[in-house]
């Protein structure tokens, strides 16, 4: 490019002379351009749906979209993820073992070790990078949980939230989960959505889809040429288990038979869709040790009721996300970009024991509850709903993850061997036909690039970026008898292992508290053995110790160490920066809801108080402060006649009540004080203006992942702490003055050890 400076005057805004410059050829930066015709990509990735719950893979659910992928694309049989969520989408978004990437488990912990950072590292390209510098516009809707707990608050940092790891736009939540009805934080860009009261008939699942279509439709709008890359990451099927009504209807009596029955007629389905082959045999029902299901005819009618509605909003779920996947297929064809885009539809770990052995109606506390069966029998009409957080018994997800054994966390099949389903209606390859290649969720990232003809950048913000471990499926794609591209595989999740060598697997299954050996090596010839039921540890000794040898070599070069023994020190351990969050914070009214993590660091497992100066007039009315919500928390309220009122939701449909006398106008200072007494119970107390007005001697102390709403003062917003008031009041903000609420977190119970992590370090010693 020349530049040719020619004299001459110019009257500019200041009067001055200046110079005329004219150029024999125009001049703009370049921008990145995609390859001429580049497919648009959409992915797909459901969580916690297991190998056996859509009807192209056996199941009864009624998933005519997903057969519709199956039907003009290629459904592969032997397809894995890693066993846990956030790992897969890290693997997926990097084509990488997560370890390497910097996320080993979920992303709530920050132990200070390179495999478990719990957010991308600075190191690792991205897909959406990739794309975006290949000129992709970039989008994603739904779950994110690809940041540290810590990272996700207003104060950030965010260097690990999706539109600084690639995305042009994103809509959805960072965290692990939300509620489907009443979602406790959503998320768009950068910036949270400070929403206070959903409407009537919301349901998360729709609302992403119709961001997605919105989000495709404005890109095509201002750049019609541009192809795009969409990444739909459902938050359903994830616990708390949220259906719309009508869905939950359409489902009734559909799972009366239990689970046992259930299995054999998705394996009868499978063999006759060929999904496995005539040589698989269907796993028994699951009794290993901790992970065992009981048979359904030993259940009480109970039992059997309440297990069976569990399934029922399971089901709804699922057909709600088939429907809308259907909508957005549907959006893409009227706008003409369906043929050339590349559709992904995966799940990002087999079917889900969280439930454990009876289900819970109150999946934020129940880990730590203990079995509720009667209570949540009586909750009965509500599960599904806005008022329940749900999750199923493990005997339903054995049922998902049919016909392997175990769960998400195994690193048996059952926790890794999920659907897949790719269609390209523009491509070459063949459709609806089957693959039978083993594949693993790190291949989708070079399988992408290859299929579109681009390379991945080498450098990232002047970085040199790690190799990528996944391999392309390409060849597998255009041909059915292709070998599989994919030769080995590591796994590992809470100190459960596995390695894949060409058709050979060790794996297994670690009973926290105890040592890692080599005898608790299983060994199985894959080829004739899919279901891992024929252990051959001991009659081959030598692939035994080869596999063995190579799972700990590729473990020590993809920052696997140190394993977990059970102790669950990664999940306590955090850097000196976030002491800050247990000191006394203040929180005025008008600032939108504090974050979940962040408000539940002033309160965890310890006493705590908090004051709330208010100006009391004669029709004075509303929340004074409130921190939680349906799946449990606590607020404080002002209600009729001026009488204060202490509101304790134990998660499971329990209110507990604290009232003051009616106050006189004018200013006071209520102070709610949650004394930790030890055996995991609180003492409550209210207090007006220095005077103990009442008092409760015993509530469960709240925690897991309970409160799950953070703290917002002057209202009960989204997901209401108190459903009475919410259906008279809506989020019932305060209607006269009232100054910064101050939490003061105080010590813990006297039963609490004084060092955890030191005491977390002496146990798990043990076992190394």
């Amino acid at each position: 490019m020349s530049v040719n400076e020619t004299a001459g005057t110019y009257p500019n805004f200041g009067g001055k002379v200046g110079r005329v410059f004219a150029t024999s050829e125009s001049w703009w930066p370049e921008r990145p351009s995609a390859p001429e015709g580049a497919p648009n990509v959409v992915v797909i990735l459901c969580d916690d749906l297991g190998y056996a719950d859509t009807s192209p893979y056996g199941s009864e659910i009624s998933t005519p979209t997903v057969e519709r992928l199956a039907a003009t694309g290629l459904q592969y049989t032997d397809f894995h993820s890693t066993p846990m969520c956030s790992p897969t989408r890290a693997a997926l978004l990097t084509g990488m073992n997560p370890h390497a990437a910097g996320v080993g488990t979920v992303a709530h912990s920050d132990p200070g070790f390179p495999g478990y950072a719990m957010e991308l590292a600075d190191d690792v390209i991205t897909l959406p990078e990739t794309l975006q510098a290949n000129g992709y516009a970039t989008y994603m809707v739904g779950k994110w949980h690809l940041a540290k707990d810590s990272d996700q608050s207003d104060a950030g940092p965010r260097h690990s939230w999706p539109c600084q790891r690639g995305f042009d736009r994103f809509y959805g939540f960072l965290d692990g989960f939300t509620n489907l009805h009443q979602p406790h934080r959503l998320v768009r860009d950068n910036t949270p959505v400070e929403t206070d009261t959903y409407p009537d008939g919301y349901y998360f699942t729709d609302d992403i889809t119709d961001e997605a279509i919105a989000m495709v439709r404005a890109g095509k709008a201002s750049a019609p040429d541009q192809p795009f890359f969409l990444y739909v990451a459902h938050g359903a099927i994830h616990a708390p288990l949220h259906a719309k009504a009508k869905d939950i209807a359409a489902q009734q009596g559909n799972y009366d038979g239990g689970w046992d029955e259930l299995r054999l007629r998705r394996f009868a389905r499978q063999k006759e869709l060929n999904v496995v082959g005539n040589d698989v045999v269907l796993a028994p029902r699951n009794s290993e040790l901790n992970n065992d299901v009981d048979p359904w005819d030993d259940l009480t009618d109970i039992q059997k009721s309440l297990y069976a509605r569990y399934m029922e909003v399971f089901a709804a779920m699922v057909t709600n996300v088939d429907e809308n996947t259907g909508r957005l297929l549907d959006a893409l064809d009227e706008m003409g970009e369906l043929d050339n885009t590349i559709v992904i539809f995966t799940s990002d770990n087999g079917a889900s024991r969280e439930g454990e052995m009876v289900g819970t109606s109150a999946y934020m506390v129940h880990l730590t509850a203990g079995d509720e069966i009667e209570s949540d029998y009586e909750r009965i009409d509500l599960i599904g709903g806005p008022r329940t957080s749900p999750h199923y018994p493990r005997g339903w997800a054995m049922a998902g993850n049919t016909p392997f054994r175990l769960y998400k966390i195994n690193t048996h099949a059952g926790g890794h061997t999920v659907p897949f389903l790719i269609s390209w209606k523009n491509a070459s390859f063949s459709s609806g036909e089957l693959r039978t290649q083993y594949a693993h969720v790190s291949d989708i990232f070079p399988t992408l690039l290859d299929l579109i003809g681009i390379e991945a950048p080498t450098t990232r913000n002047g970085i040199a970026v790690k190799e990528r471990t996944g391999s392309s499926m390409a060849t597998t794609l255009r041909e059915a008898s292709a070998p599989p591209q994919r030769t080995e595989a590591l796994y590992e999740m809470i100190g459960h292992r596995g390695f894949y060598r060409d058709g050979w697997e060790v794996v297994t299954l670690h009973q926290p508290f105890t040592p890692f050996s080599d005898s608790e090596w299983e060994l199985y010839n894959l080829t004739n053995d899919r279901t891992e039921l024929n252990n051959l540890a001991e009659s081959e000794p030598e692939k035994l110790a080869e596999l063995i040898a190579a799972w700990n070599d590729a473990a020590w070069d993809g920052q696997v160490f140190p394993l977990d023994e059970g102790t669950g020190l990664k999940y306590v351990l955090r850097p000196p920066r976030t002491e800050i969050f247990q000191e006394p914070l203040s929180v005025w009214p008008g600032t939108p809801t504090l974050e979940r993590w962040r408000s539940l660091q002033l309160i965890w497992l310890s006493s705590f108080r908090f004051e709330a100066p208010i100006t009391v007039s004669e029709n004075s009315l509303g929340t004074i402060a409130a921190h939680g919500d349906q799946s449990g928390g606590y607020a404080l309220y002002l209600l009729e006649d001026r009488k204060p009122t202490l509101l304790f939701n134990d998660g499971r449909g329990t209110m507990t009540l604290l009232e003051g006398p009616s106050l006189d106008t004018g200013d006071h200072v209520v102070e709610c004080a949650f004394d930790a007494i030890g055996g995991n119970t609180w003492k409550l107390s209210l207090t007006v203006d220095g005077v103990c007005v009442d008092a409760h001697p015993e509530v469960p102390m709240l925690y897991a992942m309970s409160p799950f709403e953070g703290i917002s003062v002057g209202r009960d917003p989204r997901s209401p702490v108190w459903w009475e008031r919410y259906e008279t009041h809506g989020s019932f903000h305060y209607n006269s003055p009232q100054g910064a609420v101050r939490w003061i977190p105080g010590p813990k119970a006297p039963d609490q050890p004084e060092d955890v992590v030191g005491l977390l370090r002496m146990i798990g010693a043990k076992f190394e």
